[in-house]
């Protein structure tokens, strides 16, 4: 396949590893995967090799400063956006400018061996730490091993990344500015626990290269009633400067949620709650493409379609005063308290609803000696539902991003990012998004509009 470098890969990180608590606006990080049949990433700039180990990765600075920016305008700040009691802000909170860091480390450890018949079997290791703690407490982003032969392709398992969340983070959103806002909304999944994935050979298809591909995992052990499956299938296609991917994401009892960064597992963390939920599933289709107009050019876009169940809230643990409080599912597009004027939907005191929505995303790249400016576009659609309550159905999300970097080589460069914020309307954000306040840290139940810009460094080695 034909990803860019990975040593370009980890500029501007764009979402903190827990998708309901505010976020920090930055740009995209190392995707950690480079598809050339499914083979490991090729070392980056000042690799460390040691006969068959090699250790790659990244680590990088950034300070942002935000508009609009209010820390404590929630009332419950770190709860999930799909709940009710999440809605509330404190009221009188004063807000405006300000600033927010973040640093991130990335490793990879590589092992490759040669088998006879030009097989080849590796693994490979990574975990991600965000401001000095774990990125997504609990989740590996790789820890797996791979067969593979340059004439059949490859079979890889264990721990990965999608395709869906890495490819559209690098090099899509990542080379825009936009990585965190394109790669991680919608309805898919980024981290995979114990997946199985075939990648073909490439392909000779009408002069140019076809890679074909499929993964699946069945999620946290322990369900029988509501069994976890994935399925995802991807394709690549390169012909001279023209490259594009699509990716197709279907599943059945992960968790529920508009988190495309965040983990396959199940229903809810724990299998014991398994008698009572009901089922629920999401997909998403993207195709995205990318096109070398020249030496100094490049324009690339996406299109993606969202679609969700909705899940049903329910309390899975009851409350034992005094200490205790009631636990919930995790629910998704709910009716809170069942207002609708069709009764056979009144089943259940909270019923959840079907959902589905488009996004796009598209930008440029100029290039002049150590330079690159570029700019990007991602619009986050408003939602189709038959929930008659408000979920974030009737909001839209369009982020401008504009951003200028510097490569002195040998690993390390800087750069100087913005971005332009417009809600649709003032309220929940859009069902795309995992938060009210995430991928700008702007609220959108406290500001329609704001703005972002910040300076960050990076060495990839």
């Amino acid at each position: 396949m034909h990803n860019d470098p990975p040593a370009r890969a980890t500029r501007h990180t764009d979402i903190a590893a827990k998708p309901h608590a505010a976020q920090r606006p930055h740009r995209p990080a190392l995707s950690g995967i480079c598809l050339a049949a499914g083979l490991l990433c090729s070392a980056g700039a000042q690799a460390l090799e040691y006969g068959p180990f090699s250790l790659t990765g990244f680590a990088k600075a950034e300070i942002v400063r935000v508009s609009d920016y209010c820390e404590e305008c929630a009332l419950e700040p770190f709860e999930n956006k799909q709940r009710q009691w999440a809605d509330a802000l404190v009221y009188g909170r004063e807000y405006g400018a300000d600033n927010v860091t973040l640093t991130l480390f990335q490793p990879y450890l590589g092992l490759k061996f040669d088998l006879p018949g030009g097989f080849k079997i590796e693994g490979l290791l990574s975990q991600r730490w965000r401001d000095g703690k774990e990125d997504i407490e609990g989740f590996w982003y790789d820890k797996n091993i791979a067969l593979s032969h340059p004439d059949y392709g490859s079979v890889r398992i264990g721990a990965m990344t999608t395709r869906s969340w890495s490819v559209a983070d690098y090099p899509y959103g990542t080379n825009l500015n936009v990585s965190d806002v394109w790669a991680s909304s919608g309805a898919g999944y980024g981290l995979l626990t114990g997946a199985l994935r075939v990648t073909t050979r490439a392909l000779d298809v009408y002069d140019g290269d076809l890679v074909l591909e499929a993964t699946y995992d069945d999620g946290k052990s322990g369900w029988e009633k509501n069994e976890p499956r994935f399925w995802e299938f991807y394709a690549q296609y390169h012909r001279g400067d023209l490259v594009v991917d699509a990716m197709y994401q279907d599943t059945r009892n992960g968790t529920p949620s508009a988190w495309g960064h965040g983990p396959f597992t199940g229903l809810t963390p724990f299998p014991a709650d398994d008698a009572k939920l009901g089922s629920s599933g999401q997909s998403i289709a993207m195709i995205m493409a990318r096109y070398q107009v020249n030496l100094e050019w490049e324009i690339s876009g996406g299109l993606r379609a969202n679609r969700w169940s909705g899940a049903y809230a329910v309390i899975t643990k009851p409350m034992v005063p005094p200490d205790q409080y009631e636990q919930w599912n995790e629910m998704f597009n709910v009716d809170w308290g069942c207002k609708t004027e069709v009764p056979s939907r009144c089943d259940v005191d909270n019923p959840g609803y079907a959902a589905r929505s488009l996004d796009l995303m598209m930008g440029a790249r100029y290039r002049f000696g150590r330079w690159v400016a570029s700019a990007g576009l991602v619009y986050l659609g408003e939602a189709e539902t038959d929930n008659p309550s408000e979920r974030g159905q009737s909001n839209s999300l369009l982020v401008l991003s504009p951003g200028l970097e510097y490569d002195f080589g040998n690993g390390f460069e800087v750069y100087a990012f913005g971005g332009l914020v417009t809600y649709g309307r003032k309220g929940l954000s859009p069902m795309s998004s995992p938060g009210n306040s995430s991928f700008t840290n702007i609220d959108s139940r406290v500001s329609k509009s704001g703005n972002y810009v910040g300076v960050g460094a990076q060495f990839t080695f």
